[in-house]
């Protein structure tokens, strides 16, 4: 079974979100004193979400990435990723993590069934990182990337946002990083979830990402592979891992999205950036998952051509990243 939108894209990707909660503070995703704290009863439960995966999987739904908050600060999270990477049909099982608990928790998510991790990782100095983290500690998550890769993981996908004034002098750095390890790096472009004045001060598109690697090093295309998500992916030549580039604001990548998205608390999106959201509740409290495969139709078929972010300004409401699921 297929699932597609009025604009003939197939859907075949959801991103859950299973908290809110983070253990750090980075400052474009949420404010230094945190969020105000979800009360327990708003947030769904493990047999919620996995009655949303399944139905989701049920239509058409292919590949599943577990996202936070902080997924692994959840109790019980392991137990519910086996669940989940059982589920009949399911091709793919991802997680998304900032990595500080990946090292003692690896071998656990690895024995879950989860494929593949992304890691969140935005500078590879310790001083510069504990500041755009609020008090993260960078060899943890160094630390976390080799215990999944020692534990079985293919090399996590490392994701970092590129922000001008505050971590671009590493932009070589993290490229000379796929040189000797098999990684990829993801360069994305910032994205303005909440109003500030003068945004567009931190922003570097992706071509003067490239640009800046291609002064030095040679670059040649990577074929995207199955599930690759909207990265263009290059390489160094004999380089052991690749370099992704995510334009999310200099050259959208609409036309060939093929996610949606649900939030801890039930609210279900087409579009990151989209104002329209379904709360999902009513169908799973009591559950009723007929109703529930209704709704999700009905999100992938009103799932927008395109967000509304450009250089120039943006047209959404603000939100945190990890309050919706980044």
């Amino acid at each position: 079974m297929k699932l597609t939108d009025s604009l003939g894209r197939q859907i075949n990707y959801l991103r859950l979100s299973v908290t809110d909660r983070c253990n750090m503070r980075c400052f474009y995703c949420m404010p230094e004193e945190g969020i105000v704290k979800t009360d327990h009863g708003s947030i769904l439960s493990y047999e919620e979400l996995l009655l949303i995966a399944e139905t989701a999987v049920s239509l058409g739904i292919e590949k599943i990435r577990i996202t936070g908050g902080e997924p692994l600060v959840r109790t019980g999270i392991t137990g519910f990723l086996s669940k989940v990477a059982a589920i009949p049909g399911l091709k793919h099982l991802a997680l998304t993590t900032n990595g500080m608990l990946l090292g003692q928790m690896a071998a656990e998510i690895y024995e879950a069934g989860v494929q593949r991790l992304n890691v969140s990782l935005d500078s590879l100095d310790p001083r510069t990182f504990a500041e755009i983290t609020r008090g993260g500690n960078l060899a943890k998550v160094l630390q976390g990337l080799d215990a999944a890769e020692e534990t079985g993981f293919p090399p996590p996908k490392i994701n970092v946002v590129i922000m001008r004034g505050v971590n671009d002098s590493e932009i070589l750095d993290f490229a000379e990083m796929t040189l000797k390890r098999g990684n990829q790096v993801r360069f994305i472009e910032y994205m303005p979830v909440v109003k500030e004045e003068g945004w567009q001060r931190y922003c570097i598109s992706g071509d003067e990402i490239l640009r800046q690697i291609a002064q030095k090093y040679p670059l040649e295309q990577v074929d995207r592979g199955a599930y690759a998500g909207p990265s263009r992916d290059f390489r160094i030549p004999g380089a052991r891992g690749s370099i992704g580039i995510i334009t999310a604001v200099s050259g959208h990548f609409c036309s060939d999205c093929n996610r949606i998205r649900v939030t801890s608390t039930g609210q279900a999106k087409g579009c990151l950036f989209s104002d329209r959201k379904t709360d999902l509740m009513p169908c799973l409290r009591p559950p009723d998952p007929q109703r529930l495969a209704e709704v999700l139709k009905e999100i992938v078929a009103t799932k927008p051509p395109r967000h509304g972010i450009s250089c120039d300004g943006y047209v959404h409401r603000n939100f945190t990243m990890s309050q919706v699921g980044g």
